[in-house]
C-alpha cells in the first residue's frame, strides 16, 4: 500500500493528494458513520483534493481558508501511519489547560451542606464568590468565579435568590384605594 503524496505545482502550489483506494474508502464510509462535522469536513476536503479540485474552490465550499485546507492535508499527511479518525482529529490547541474542571466538584460538594458560618464566613448561603474564596483559602486553588458556576451546574446545585416584591403594587391597588 502506498501512502499518501502530494503533488506540487511549479508554483509551489498543492495541487491533488494521491490516496489509496482502501484510504479513499474508508474517507467515503466514514463521512456516511461520523456524526463529528469538524471530522466529516476535512474527509471531503481531501476526497476533493484528491478528485483534483482546486484548493481555492474547496476551501469556499467548506468555507474556511485556504491555509486551513493546507493545514489540513498537511496535518493529514504527518500523521501517516496512525488511524484515520486520529490522522483527522484536531491538532493541538495553545492556551492555558482547564485546570478546574472535575477537580474542584467534590470540594464543593463537600462543603455545600455545611453553614458557612460555621466556617467562619460572616455569610448565611454559600455564592459563587464566596467558594472561590473558600477554595482559595483552604484549598489553595485559584479558580474563577465562572468555574465555580459551572461546577454548580454539573453537581445539579441551585438556590433561590431572594424577590424583592415591597416596591411592587397588586394587581387590584386602585380598588384597593377607593378608585
Amino acid at each position: 500500500m502506498a501512502s499518501p503524496a502530494l503533488n506540487e505545482a511549479g508554483d509551489g502550489q498543492m495541487t491533488n493528494l494521491i490516496l489509496s483506494s482502501a484510504n479513499r474508502a474508508v474517507l467515503q464510509d466514514l463521512i456516511a458513520q461520523v456524526s463529528d462535522a469538524r471530522i466529516v469536513r476535512r474527509a471531503y476536503a481531501l476526497l476533493w483534493c484528491d478528485d483534483g479540485e482546486p484548493l481555492p474552490e474547496i476551501a469556499d465550499r467548506l468555507s474556511v481558508s485556504r491555509q486551513t485546507v493546507y493545514n489540513w492535508i498537511a496535518r493529514f499527511l504527518a500523521r501517516d501511519g496512525s488511524d484515520l479518525l486520529i490522522r483527522l482529529a484536531d491538532g493541538p490547541r495553545s492556551g492555558r489547560p482547564k485546570t478546574a474542571l472535575g477537580v474542584i466538584d467534590p470540594l464543593i460538594e463537600a462543603v455545600m451542606d455545611t453553614d458557612p458560618r460555621d466556617l467562619g464566613y460572616r455569610a448565611t448561603v454559600w455564592t459563587a464568590p464566596l467558594l472561590v474564596h473558600h477554595l482559595a483559602h483552604s484549598h489553595h486553588l485559584v479558580v474563577s468565579s465562572q468555574s465555580v458556576r459551572l461546577a454548580l451546574v454539573r453537581l445539579r446545585i441551585r438556590w433561590k435568590r431572594p424577590r424583592h416584591t415591597l416596591a411592587l403594587r397588586p394587581a387590584h391597588w386602585r380598588q384597593a384605594k377607593g378608585g
